[in-house]
């Protein structure tokens, strides 16, 4: 193990139940993150930062002026290239320990199954519900970790499915209508900092699914609320008519 390894993985070392062993195991995480915008953009830097080791990136888009007030890993000398090769600049500048792959293209199909299939824990940052529902199907079939957030104006949601450890319910019990008639960040707005901390706490359920420290939920739904600053939580049920896990 070579210095710069040494460093990443002195981090967490003085963590209260977080030792070599759950670092170790971070090091060796693979995680796919889907969607590099308001979401992906922060969770991915907190991973890298935290020494996970590789991630895969996707995302078709490119990075446009208006992204850069709630997507903050960019700069304006990357306008115009794919949001996924920006994000891999920017991560391998601040962290080149860390594997980066990107995927420039919406993942559907067989390019998703094959992604997640790679892949130890699936990041869902996307903002459409055909995605989320795609890509909730593609980790439960393949019962790969799952953590799902969104973000509206002042509103904020987050959910993680263990599907490793168990089988319901998943995304499609909470949103069983496949719609994309939602409302967009361009169309009613977001306070940026609410889409960052969300992407943070994304990054933080990440790392102690792959670290193995700290509790993560199956199918708990945390709902921030950033005017008031206040969360609820809300204990997720198998929908006995979801098509998808059922």
């Amino acid at each position: 193990m070579n210095e710069s390894e040494l460093d990443r993985y002195s981090r967490q070392l003085l963590l209260p139940n977080f030792d070599i062993e759950g670092q170790l195991k971070l090091g060796q995480a693979k995680v796919l993150v889907i969607g590099l915008g308001g979401l992906g953009n922060i969770a991915s830097t907190y991973l890298a930062a935290s020494g996970v080791g590789s991630l895969i990136l996707a995302d078709g888009d490119q990075l446009e002026l208006s992204n850069l007030p709630r997507q903050v890993l960019y700069d304006e000398s990357q306008l115009g290239l794919d949001k996924v090769v920006a994000a891999a600049q920017q991560i391998t500048k601040k962290d080149p320990a860390v594997l980066v792959r990107t995927i420039a293209q919406r993942l559907e199909g067989s390019v998703l199954q094959q992604a997640v299939a790679e892949a130890d824990i699936v990041l869902d940052c996307t903002d459409n519900f055909s995605a989320r529902q795609s890509i909730n199907q593609a980790c439960l079939i393949q019962s790969t970790p799952l953590v799902s957030a969104a973000a509206i104006r002042w509103e904020g949601q987050l959910i993680s499915f263990l599907y490793h450890e168990q089988g319901s319910p998943c995304y499609e019990c909470l949103y069983p209508e496949l719609s994309d008639q939602q409302l967009s960040c361009n169309e009613s707005g977001i306070i940026s900092p609410v889409v960052g901390m969300l992407g943070v706490f994304q990054a933080l359920e990440t790392l102690k699914i792959a670290s193995g420290c700290g509790e993560v939920k199956h199918g708990a739904l945390r709902l921030f609320d950033g005017f008031t600053g206040r969360w609820r939580e809300l204990t997720l049920t198998q929908d006995p008519k979801c098509q998808a896990c059922t």
